[in-house]
């Protein structure tokens, strides 16, 4: 909430353009987007606990999080051609609330996934797979827009919270992807573009074969305990 609320004065500027709501309204629903965040997150590390005291092992190497900028919100509202209400944003926009999951190898993206939609407060609300499509620059990753409940003073709330889940190789190509987009100059953005896509095709097989070193290590293991 902190990057969230930087000054009163951003805010004034902002919400006197186009919004139809008070700034306590706005940070209110943003302390919930928040509370969304935290409940996932919790769910997310006590499960990597879990595995970690049951097989000494974590699927989980890192969780990062954060809230949408205001600006984005605004922004994405107008895209849809709205006005730029409390209702509209929370209706249309799902992805205020966001979660990275950096895993280890690749099946631990699945494990990951599979762990968190079998507990019953979790609701899937929609699923995309770019590991095994990836787009067209090469990006990969699970994303997934789960539903989860916020309990409040005066009831619960279903909050919408985006989950990103990569491996670790993946998260180090899409950040500078991330930085190809915006902040690389256009004459030589096209030549990145193309080697990016080589470096994601070369991503690909090396995730492929650690996940299968990782299996082969793991079953001479078992072999060895029975």
């Amino acid at each position: 909430m902190k990057e969230l609320i930087n000054s009163n004065s951003e805010y004034e500027a902002l919400f006197s353009e186009t919004l139809e709501m008070s700034i306590q309204d706005f940070l209110n629903q943003m302390m919930i987007y928040n509370s969304g965040i935290k409940e996932i997150r919790t769910k997310l590390e006590i499960l990597d606990e879990e595995f970690q005291t049951k097989y000494s092992y974590n699927p989980i190497h890192h969780i990062e999080s954060r809230l949408k900028s205001i600006k984005s919100i605004i922004e994405k509202v107008k895209e849809k051609k709205l006005e730029v209400t409390l209702e509209n944003i929370k209706q249309n926009v799902t992805d205020i609330a966001g979660i990275r999951v950096i895993c280890n190898y690749i099946d631990d993206i699945y494990k990951v996934e599979s762990m968190l939609l079998s507990q019953s407060d979790v609701t899937l609300l929609r699923r995309r797979d770019y590991i095994k499509t990836p787009k067209a620059s090469g990006y990969q990753s699970l994303h997934l827009i789960v539903e989860v409940p916020i309990f409040l003073s005066d009831g619960s709330m279903p909050i919408p919270v985006e989950i990103q889940i990569r491996t670790i190789a993946m998260d180090f190509w899409a950040s500078l992807e991330h930085k190809l987009k915006y902040k690389s100059d256009n004459e030589v953005a096209e030549d990145l573009r193309y080697r990016l896509k080589i470096c994601a095709r070369a991503i690909q097989e090396l995730d492929t074969e650690m996940q299968n070193i990782n299996n082969i290590i793991a079953n001479r293991n078992n072999d060895r305990d029975k």
